[in-house]
C-alpha cells in the first residue's frame, strides 16, 4: 500500500513538473479546429501550469465546426459552446489571422515553445488525374462545401447551378451525401440555417433537379454512415433511384458486411430505398440517383470547344479481393457510358499539405508519428523530433466525425505526458512563448485576431442573423472579418 501511494505521489510530481517548475510548460497549438481545441482542453487538465497559444491562418476560430459542417445540421455546432470555455480559460490564448509557413515558420516556433502541436488539418483535395478535370464547372466537394458555409477563401467560388439540370458528384461518403442533400433539398428548409447568403441565393435559383452520386465499389461498401443516408433519403418528395442488380451481394461482400455493422445498415437502408420507391419520378420531383460500380475515365468538354464540362466518362468495374486481406478493389472491365452534367463535385477526399521542415508522407498525405510524435524523416531508423507533435486529420488522414478528434487528442497528449513523466521533454530552458510570439508578429506588422475579435464577429453574424430569422448572417469576405474583428 505504502508502495502504491509513494508511486502515485511520483506520478502527480511528474504531472505537475511544469506548474511548479520555474519555467511553466508552454504549448503552441496550430489549428483551431475540434483536434486543436479538445488537444488544449485535454493538456490544460493534464498540466495546471501550462499556457496554451492556439494560432489559426482564418481569423475565425472552430476550423470544419464553422466551415464544414452542413448548415441544416446545428446540433453538430453545438460544441463551439465547449471550444469557447476552453478559449476563455486564462491560461489559453488565441491567434486568428497568423499563419504557419508567412506569418511565422515552424522552426521559430519551435524556439519559443516547449511543445508544438500540429492541428490545421486537410485544406487541399486528392486530384483523380484524368482527362479534363480542369474544365470550368467541376470542383472539389471541399471546394463547395466551404462556399456554401461561407468560408473567406472561397465566397467567389460562384458555382453555375442555373445552366444546367443535372449534377454529378463522385464519391458516397458523408461529405458526398452533406453536398447532395444541400443541393436537393427545399431550398425554402435552407432559408434559416447559417448558409452564406451569397449561396443562398445561388441554391434558391438553382435548376438543379437530379444528382448522381457515383462509387467506385459496390452499396455493400459505401463509405458513408447510416445516419448521414437516412438523411438524404427522408428528404421531401425526392424520387430515390437505385438498380437493384447493383444490390446483389457475392460472398466477399457477406464477409465484409458480417464485419461491419455500420456498413450492413447502410447496405439495409439502401435495399430498402430500392424496392419501397415508386419506379418513375413525378414530373415535379427531384432525382437523387446511386450509381455503383462506376469509376471516371475522363470529363467531357461541349463541343463548341469551351472551356466547360458536359459530362462525364465512366468505365464500369468490378470488384476482386485484394489478397489476404479480404478488401476488395474495384477493377475497369473495359466497358463505358456517359452521363450528361454541368455540374461536378468530387468527393474523393481531403488532402493535408506540409510546411518547411516537417517531415511529411507525400502518398498518405500525413505526418509520420507514432501516437502523435512526430517521426524524423529518416527513411530509417526515424525518431520521434523532440517536442513536436500531431493531431487531427494531419496525424491520421481525413476520417472520422467531429468526435474522432476527441479521442485522437486524448492519445497525442498521453504522449507528451508520457514523455514529460520520462525526462525526455522537460522545461528547463526560459521559452519566450506567448511574449516571443506576439514580438515576432509586431515586427513583421501581423496584425492577429485575439479571441475578443472574433466575439466581435460573432455578435455581428448573430444580430445580423436574427434579422433574417437565421442563427447569423456569416461574414464570407476577409476584408470585412477584419474589419470586424479590429473595431
Amino acid at each position: 500500500m505504502k508502495q502504491v501511494a509513494i508511486l502515485c505521489a511520483k506520478k502527480w510530481f511528474l504531472r505537475s513538473f511544469s506548474s511548479i517548475s520555474s519555467h511553466p510548460l508552454r504549448v503552441c497549438i496550430v489549428g483551431s479546429g475540434p483536434s486543436g481545441f479538445y488537444t488544449a482542453e485535454k493538456m490544460l487538465k493534464a498540466h495546471q501550469g501550462a499556457e496554451i497559444n492556439i494560432i489559426d491562418r482564418l481569423p475565425t476560430p472552430f476550423g470544419l465546426v464553422r466551415s464544414g459542417v452542413a448548415p441544416d445540421h446545428p446540433e453538430t455546432k453545438i460544441v463551439i459552446n465547449q471550444f469557447t470555455r476552453v478559449a476563455l480559460n486564462k491560461r489559453c490564448s488565441f491567434f486568428g489571422n497568423v499563419s504557419l509557413g508567412t506569418s511565422i515558420s515552424l522552426s521559430e516556433l519551435r524556439e519559443l515553445y516547449d511543445v508544438v502541436v500540429l492541428a490545421y488539418g486537410a485544406e487541399s483535395d486528392r486530384v483523380l488525374g484524368v482527362p479534363g478535370e480542369d474544365l470550368a464547372g467541376i470542383y472539389s466537394a471541399r471546394e463547395f462545401v466551404w462556399w456554401y458555409n461561407g468560408h473567406p477563401d472561397y465566397s467567389n467560388l460562384d458555382p453555375d447551378l442555373k445552366n444546367t439540370d443535372t449534377a454529378v458528384i463522385l464519391g458516397q461518403g458523408n461529405v458526398a451525401l452533406d453536398v447532395a442533400r444541400i443541393l436537393l433539398r427545399p431550398k425554402t428548409e435552407l432559408g434559416n440555417t447559417d448558409t452564406a447568403s451569397h449561396a443562398l441565393v445561388s441554391l434558391q435559383e438553382s435548376s438543379i433537379r437530379k444528382v448522381y452520386l457515383v462509387g467506385r465499389r459496390g452499396p455493400a461498401q459505401a463509405a458513408c454512415t447510416a445516419k448521414e443516408l437516412r438523411e438524404v433519403l427522408g428528404i421531401k418528395d425526392l424520387h430515390i433511384h437505385i438498380q437493384e442488380a447493383d444490390l446483389q451481394i457475392s460472398r466477399a461482400d457477406e464477409k465484409e458486411l458480417k464485419n461491419n455493422r455500420i456498413q450492413r445498415r447502410v447496405y439495409d437502408l439502401l435495399s430498402k430505398a430500392a424496392t419501397t420507391k415508386p419506379c418513375h419520378p413525378t414530373f415535379s420531383q427531384c432525382e437523387l440517383h446511386f450509381i455503383f460500380f462506376r469509376k471516371p475515365d475522363r470529363f467531357l468538354p461541349s463541343d463548341n470547344s469551351s472551356s466547360k464540362v458536359t459530362g462525364v466518362r465512366f468505365e464500369k468495374t468490378i470488384l476482386k479481393e485484394n489478397g489476404s486481406s479480404g478488401r476488395q478493389s474495384a477493377v475497369g472491365t473495359g466497358q463505358f457510358e456517359d452521363i450528361e452534367c454541368g455540374l461536378v463535385l468530387k468527393s474523393i477526399g481531403y488532402k493535408s499539405v506540409p510546411v518547411d521542415g516537417l517531415p511529411f508522407d507525400h502518398h498518405k498525405g500525413v505526418v509520420p508519428n507514432i501516437r502523435g510524435r512526430v517521426l524524423s524523416d529518416a527513411s530509417t531508423d526515424p525518431e520521434p523530433l523532440k517536442g513536436l507533435y500531431v493531431v487531427g486529420w494531419l496525424k491520421r488522414g481525413p476520417t472520422g466525425i467531429v468526435a474522432t478528434n476527441l479521442y485522437c487528442a486524448e492519445e497525442t497528449v498521453a504522449s507528451i505526458s508520457e514523455d514529460l513523466e520520462q525526462g525526455i521533454l522537460i522545461p528547463r530552458s526560459p521559452k519566450q512563448g506567448k511574449q516571443g510570439l506576439l514580438q515576432i508578429l509586431e515586427n513583421r506588422n501581423v496584425r492577429f485576431v485575439p479571441f475578443s475579435g472574433w466575439e466581435k464577429i460573432d455578435i455581428k453574424e448573430k444580430s445580423e442573423g436574427a434579422l433574417r430569422n437565421k442563427p447569423r448572417e456569416k461574414i464570407a469576405t476577409w476584408e470585412e472579418l477584419l474589419k470586424v474583428a479590429n473595431e
